[in-house]
């Protein structure tokens, strides 16, 4: 699968996010919405009123949201085109198994990934069939799909995700930081170069001009970090939500398959 097709296509979903997902009031909401009750924001054809101005109107965490294309295959290939409004008998199954599929796609989007890197090559039968039976498991029914064991499947791909990184690490020294608690902290200009930062809480964290090339950054939390000038050229198993709730400029380096947001400076 080419990884385009792991990246969301509104105009090919129902707005699914935007009545399947819960949310609170806070930073990133302006209101409580629960399952199943569409945003008020939501029109008629399933585009957003505010779409342009989502983190002006207090919807943050939609403005970061990434379903890496979940939506559009829900939409369009597990439910074959009908709508929840059409089909409102299927809405609860639908809005079900919208967050299991996103958790397949984004499984998807790793190995994918993985599948590129020269230096996990020796892994590559492993890695295709791990893609193969993720793959699979896109494509069953709606109800098989809402009662997948998802964390019996992803310890299959866990291993081999670690074992990819473990390999385009190895000819760096970068700190090895996994699940470390770095809110706020100062790495203005820090060498991380094939750091090993999965899980960790980069929060607010200066990062301007920091060398993250090859690091390891799955599950990363980059709310508010600061990567201007940053250079993630290489970064292992970044994403779009993960750029998107960063702070960036003209000068940050991204990998080419992610957007450079539009409220990063200059």
């Amino acid at each position: 699968m080419d990884r385009l097709e792991l990246v969301a296509d509104c105009s090919s979903c129902f707005g699914l996010c935007c009545v399947a997902l819960a949310f609170e009031k806070s930073a990133d909401f302006p209101v409580d919405k629960r399952v199943g009750e569409p945003c008020d924001n939501l029109a008629t054809d399933f585009s957003c009123r505010i779409h342009a101005s989502l983190r002006e109107e207090g919807f943050r965490g939609s403005s970061v949201y990434d379903c890496f294309g979940a939506g559009q295959r829900v939409a369009q290939q597990t439910f074959g085109g009908t709508s929840w409004r059409d089909a409102p008998d299927t809405s609860a199954t639908m809005f079900a198994v919208l967050p299991v599929m996103r958790q397949l796609h984004e499984m998807l989007w790793y190995l994918t990934e993985a599948l590129t890197l020269p230096a996990a090559a020796r892994l590559r039968p492993e890695l295709e069939s791990a893609y193969a039976a993720t793959e699979a498991l896109t494509r069953t029914s709606a109800d098989e799909l809402a009662a997948l064991d998802l964390a019996t499947h992803r310890s299959t791909v866990a291993p081999l995700l670690q074992s990819t990184s473990e390999l385009v690490r190895s000819g760096h020294a970068g700190p090895e930081s996994r699940g470390a608690d770095l809110i706020g902290a100062g790495l203005a200009g820090a060498n991380l170069r094939g750091a090993n930062l999965r899980g960790a809480l980069l929060i607010a964290a200066d990062l301007r001009h920091a060398d993250l090339r090859e690091a390891d950054l799955i599950g990363a939390d980059l709310r508010d970090a600061d990567l201007a000038g940053a250079d993630l050229t290489g970064s292992l198993f970044l994403t779009q939500t993960q750029v998107s709730s960063a702070n960036g400029d003209s000068r940050t380096k991204i990998p080419d398959v992610l957007v450079r947001p539009g409220h990063w400076a200059g």
